[in-house]
């Protein structure tokens, strides 16, 4: 029964990408979670003349942590077969990741603010809300493999 799943799994590259994304959050919200009760005790950090709520300082260390282990389960496991350098692939899911701090910024804010949602929960409910946008964004900027296979397609009708 294992073998069948992992067989199903290692075929479906959404399926491998949910995977990949549940492992980054699940280090995200677990050292977010961390920070928010334990680490972080006071209600406001002041940063760079900057007076930061708890919960921005909290998602932004979880957060860039949980990305960290994304890019690397999503670059080995996910899009493998991505042919762009490590290092341009790592620029481009940075790029999209910050996008992504920001839209999740924004909708934990309403939901705390304006909804009143307890801020551990707000975060995952936040990122549930961003999760299939970033799969196509990845599979398409951060790897690089709709032209991938618009170039193969292309060669292949052009050899025959």
């Amino acid at each position: 029964m294992g073998k069948k799943i992992w067989y199903k799994l290692e075929k479906n590259q959404l399926a491998r990408f949910v995977l990949s994304a549940g492992v980054g959050f699940l280090v995200d919200i677990s050292i977010f979670y961390l920070l928010y009760h334990n680490l972080l005790t006071e209600k406001r950090y002041h940063i760079f003349n900057f007076e930061l709520k708890n919960s921005t300082v909290s998602l932004a260390i979880s957060y860039c942590l949980g990305v960290v282990v994304n890019f690397l389960i999503t670059k080995y496991l996910v899009f493998a077969e991505s042919t762009s350098s490590s290092g341009k692939q790592f620029v481009r899911f940075i790029s999209v990741a910050i996008i992504g701090f920001f839209a999740n910024l924004g909708a934990i804010d309403i939901l705390i603010h304006y909804f009143n949602m307890y801020p551990p929960l707000a975060r995952p409910a936040a990122m549930l809300s961003l999760f299939f946008a970033s799969f196509f964004i990845h599979k398409f900027f951060s790897f690089s493999l709709a032209m991938r296979h618009q170039h193969a397609a292309a060669t292949s009708k052009s050899n025959s």
